[in-house]
């Protein structure tokens, strides 16, 4: 059963299965709101703030992800798994302002 994953800032929300991570669930959907770099969790571009909500992760880099940034649970959205509905603040180093749809051609 998916959870309902709302990135204050841009004042949207969005579905994301237990099984995907929440840059997944995102990028699935069309959103630009966190952006999108390696996905695995090496770069540090998509780092998120949870605000609210249950998750679980999985290895990030030590060089964008401190002992002190997961006591605060500032993570790397492409490791992070929600458990239940969460609430996020983007703060990746190429924090975009609006989540916009990714068009198609």
């Amino acid at each position: 059963m998916p959870h309902m994953v709302r990135i204050e800032e841009a004042g949207v929300s969005y579905a994301c299965a237990p099984r995907e991570s929440l840059l997944e669930g995102m990028h699935r959907l069309g959103l630009r709101g966190i952006p999108v770099g390696c996905r695995g969790g090496g770069c540090g571009v998509c780092k998120i703030e949870v605000l609210a909500g249950e998750f679980h992760t999985r290895a990030m880099s030590r060089e964008h992800v401190s002992d002190d940034d997961v006591a605060h649970q500032r993570l790397l959205a492409c490791r992070v798994y929600p458990s239940s509905d969460l609430s996020l603040k983007v703060i990746g180093k190429l924090q975009k302002k609006v989540c916009t749809p990714v068009s198609v051609r």
